[in-house]
């Protein structure tokens, strides 16, 4: 008896605490898919259906993502948002890469500075720089373009610090062999360094999308004429005087702009995680 009540007092620990690991993850799964599944279960709401009766509808129908397509244009809107969202896209790979690749290679100074100042410049919230954001842009002349509203974020200093983790976190020797091959740097960086960090490019790839398709201030500031809305923009009316208050409509405008990001992010969900973990090697 005495030889078997330490292992039961070690089981009931363990299954204690696997119950407690489990009841956190579900309360945090609810907390964090709860909102999105009401929504989802209004938008499929009927006209007449009380939106707080029960939790299910009683007759379920898309008649809400017609109406959202009737109040406003969303294909129009859904091609704004999706240029300015490949823009990001774009930008963002692409100088992110440049700029991490060249903040992690040694060999001329100021590096350390240079990442410095970048890192501080986090310090600063969006709000406080708005405004001379927005004197600039208007400077430029690209108030109420998709150009205006691009550019701010054309590329982030996050990503800049995923890429520069993500190429640190390159061995060495891989690089010294290359050198050995006669690669110049270009070659080093785009046949060695690129493929080395898929995942990290995964995770900017998301985020700038995210960004993009979900930024609903800057372009509040940047864009006065309808035909240059972005989706949330265009969603902002479904909620306001212009069109409607029907809850119904404005969840199914909701899940019509969560659902595209759902897909890019269970797309790119292995390279996503694969791009976390080679961040947390080095930063």
């Amino acid at each position: 008896m005495s030889a078997h009540a330490p292992s039961r007092e070690v089981r009931r620990r363990r299954l204690l605490g696997l119950a407690a690991r489990y009841a956190t993850l579900l309360l945090m799964l609810a907390v964090v898919l709860g909102p999105i599944v009401w929504q989802f279960l209004t938008s499929l709401r009927g006209r007449t259906e009380n939106v707080y009766d029960g939790v299910l509808p009683s007759r379920p129908t898309l008649e809400n993502y017609l109406r959202v397509a009737e109040s406003f244009p969303l294909l129009q809107y859904v091609g704004n948002t999706l240029t300015v969202a490949l823009l990001a896209i774009t930008s963002n790979m692409l100088f992110a890469a440049m700029g991490g690749y060249a903040l992690s290679r040694a060999g001329w100074k100021g590096r350390r500075t240079v990442f410095t100042l970048l890192v501080a410049t986090l310090m600063f919230p969006f709000e406080s720089v708005m405004i001379s954001m927005f004197l600039t842009v208007r400077e430029m002349g690209l108030v109420d373009t998709l150009i205006g509203v691009w550019l701010p974020g054309a590329v982030s200093v996050l990503n800049i610090m995923v890429m520069r983790a993500a190429f640190l976190a390159v061995p060495r020797e891989i690089e010294e062999a290359a050198v050995l091959d006669g690669a110049n740097e270009w070659t080093r960086f785009t046949r060695v360094f690129l493929p080395a960090a898929k995942g990290a490019l995964a995770v900017v790839c998301i985020t700038s999308f995210m960004g993009a398709w979900d930024d609903f201030l800057w372009p509040l500031l940047v864009l006065t004429d309808s035909e240059h809305y972005t989706l949330q923009l265009g969603l902002k009316t479904l909620a306001g005087a212009t069109t409607t208050s029907d809850q119904r409509i404005i969840a199914a405008g909701a899940m019509a702009a969560f659902v595209p990001m759902m897909l890019l992010f269970f797309a790119l969900q292995r390279f996503f995680f694969k791009g976390v973990g080679e961040g947390a090697v080095k930063t």
